[in-house]
């Protein structure tokens, strides 16, 4: 089974806390089960940004990108807090991750599918 990659962190107009690397880290980590098997080529890149020119409001932008083999998945998130924008972005990133495992397992299928057509029918 895969561990979730190390990610690279970027700030802006916000001070980076060990409080919010280890949110951050356990809110990644939860996604590990929907990392396809035998994958090693991850790249995950995440960027923490406080919206400048705004007091109140939805304030916190969390963005990641997360290249798997050659598919790069991106999900984005606003919020009042930090926290919250992080869970946000999470559960995009998790959808994001189901329907692309989703769309190889159809192709699969399908592919199993017209092969078997082909052994029963003669590839007519």
């Amino acid at each position: 089974m895969n561990t979730f990659p190390s990610f690279n962190l970027k700030t802006t107009n916000f001070e980076q806390t060990p409080i919010i690397e280890d949110v951050l880290g356990k809110r990644l980590g939860t996604l590990e089960k929907f990392l396809p098997d035998g994958e090693t080529m991850l790249v995950c890149e995440v960027e923490l940004e406080k919206l400048a020119g705004q007091q109140t409001g939805k304030i916190f932008r969390a963005e990641i990108n997360l290249q798997v083999g050659g598919t790069l998945l991106r999900a984005e998130a606003t919020a009042e807090r930090m926290e919250d924008a992080i869970e946000q972005m999470k559960n995009e990133l998790k959808s994001e991750l189901v329907k692309a495992g989703g769309k190889k397992h159809s192709v699969f299928k399908r592919g199993a599918k017209k092969l078997k057509e082909m052994l029963l029918f003669g590839g007519e």
